[in-house]
C-alpha cells in the first residue's frame, strides 16, 4: 500500500531519502541533480562512499551526505511527515521523474528537485497563465487582476499566482470565479502562508479543485531570499505571464525575466504615466512585451497551444519518420563532447526545450554534463 506520505508509488524510506538529500547543507540544486544523474536514487546517493560522492561535489558536502544528519534533521523530518500525514490523500510530494510533475517546468532551466504539493496535481500540467504585480496595487489594479483572470479561467486557462498581499491575491480571487481553477506558488513550506491571513484563501484554492506548490519543506518560514526562486516556478508552469501593475524595482519583473528566459510570453497592462505602479509594465512593454488591452488579447496570443513536452516528436531527416525526442537528441549528441550552442544549431530546439531533454536524459544516465559547459552521450553500459 502506498503510505499517505508518499508521492505516487512512493513510501516512507523514499521520502526520508529525498528528504535527507535535499536538506543537506550547502547542497545545491544543480548538485543534487547531477548526484541523482550519477547514482540513480537519492538512496543510492546516500549510500555512496564520500570517496565517489567528491567526484561531484566539495569534500564538506560528501562528508554531510555520508555521515549522520545534523541533530534538528529528525524533528524536521518528523514535521514534513505529520503535514504529508494529515492531508487526506490530498498532500504528496512530488520529486523529478515522477510522472505527476509538471511537463511545462522540465522545459526550464533550473526545475525543481522535488515538489511539496496540496490539490489537485494534474492542474500543474494544464495551459495555463500566470497574473502577477504589485504589492500595493491601485483600485483600479485590483480590479484589472480579477476581471483578467476570472475571464482567462471561463476561457480554459488555470491562473497560477503566488498568494502574496494586492494583485497575487486579487488573481486567485478572480481566478475562483471560473472554471479553470487556480495554483499559488509559495516561497515558504505549504504550512507557513504568507501572510497568514490569507490561510483561508489557500483553503478555497484546494477546495475550488486548485493546487498549492512549493519546493521548500513543510515548516520553512517564508524567508525574503526564497521569493525570487518561488518565481521561477511561477513562470515555468505558464504559458505566459501577465504583469498587471508593477514598479521598476519588482519581484514581478523577475517572474518576466524568467519567463522570457523561459521561452514563453509576456504580458503587461499599460496604466497612468503618473503611476509608479505602472512604471513597470511600461519598461517590459519597451522591452518586448505584448500590450493588452483585454483577457482576449493574451487568449488569442496563446492559442492553440502547441503540444506538451511530453508529446513533441522530432522528425527525422530521412523521409520524415516520427522519432521520440530522446532519440533524437542522442543522435545529435554524436559521442564526442559537444556545447549547447552546437546542439541547438543541429536540432532546431529552443533552449529552454532543449535543456529539458537534456535534464530527462542525464536522469536517466544517458547523457554527462561535463566542465566547460560540455554534454557527451554515455555508452551503454
Amino acid at each position: 500500500m502506498t503510505h499517505p506520505e508518499a508521492g505516487a508509488g512512493g513510501n516512507a524510506d523514499e521520502f526520508e531519502a529525498w528528504f535527507r538529500l535535499l536538506e543537506t547543507p550547502r547542497l545545491g540544486p544543480v548538485q543534487a541533480r547531477q548526484l541523482l544523474a550519477a547514482f540513480g536514487s537519492p538512496e543510492a546517493v546516500l549510500r555512496a562512499p564520500p570517496s565517489a560522492l567528491r567526484a561531484f561535489v566539495p569534500a564538506a558536502v560528501a562528508t554531510a551526505l555520508a555521515g549522520a544528519p545534523a541533530e534538528s534533521f529528525a524533528q524536521r523530518l518528523a514535521h514534513a511527515h505529520s503535514w504529508l500525514r494529515q492531508g487526506e490523500g490530498a498532500r504528496r510530494y512530488v520529486p523529478l521523474g515522477d510522472p505527476a510533475y509538471p511537463p511545462r517546468l522540465l522545459q526550464t532551466a533550473d526545475p525543481p528537485t522535488l515538489l511539496y504539493a496540496e490539490g489537485a496535481m494534474g492542474i500543474g500540467g494544464r495551459r495555463a497563465v500566470a497574473v502577477v504585480g504589485s504589492r500595493n496595487p491601485t483600485p483600479q489594479g485590483l480590479l484589472n487582476a480579477r476581471e483578467f483572470a476570472a475571464e482567462l479561467s471561463r476561457q480554459g486557462f488555470v491562473v497560477i499566482s503566488g498568494l502574496a498581499v494586492g494583485i497575487d491575491a486579487a488573481a486567485h480571487e478572480g481566478a475562483l470565479r471560473g472554471p479553470a481553477g487556480t495554483v499559488a506558488v509559495l516561497g515558504a513550506g505549504l504550512d507557513q502562508f504568507y501572510p497568514a491571513s490569507h490561510a483561508g484563501l489557500a483553503r478555497r484554492i484546494v477546495e475550488g479543485g486548485g493546487l498549492l506548490l512549493s519546493e521548500y519543506a513543510p515548516g520553512t518560514p517564508p524567508l525574503k531570499e526564497n521569493f525570487p526562486r518561488r518565481n521561477r516556478i511561477i513562470a515555468g508552469l505558464s504559458l505566459g505571464t501577465l504583469v498587471v501593475e508593477a514598479a521598476l524595482r519588482s519581484g514581478s519583473l523577475i517572474t518576466a525575466r524568467f519567463a522570457s528566459e523561459a521561452g514563453r510570453e509576456v504580458f503587461a497592462i499599460p496604466g497612468s504615466i503618473h503611476s509608479p505602479q505602472a512604471k513597470g509594465c511600461h519598461a517590459l512593454i519597451k522591452q518586448g512585451a505584448k500590450l493588452v488591452e483585454v483577457a482576449a488579447d493574451i487568449v488569442d496570443e496563446l492559442q492553440p497551444e502547441s503540444p506538451p513536452p511530453t508529446a513533441i516528436r522530432a522528425t527525422a531527416a530521412s523521409g520524415g519518420e516520427q522519432t521520440e525526442p530522446g532519440d533524437a537528441l542522442l543522435q545529435a549528441l554524436g559521442h564526442d563532447p559537444v556545447t549547447l550552442d552546437a546542439l541547438q544549431a543541429r536540432t532546431g530546439w529552443a533552449t529552454a526545450e532543449l535543456n529539458a531533454r537534456l535534464l530527462e536524459l542525464e536522469l536517466l544516465g544517458q547523457v554527462a554534463r561535463l566542465p566547460g559547459g560540455l554534454f557527451q552521450r554515455q555508452s551503454a553500459a
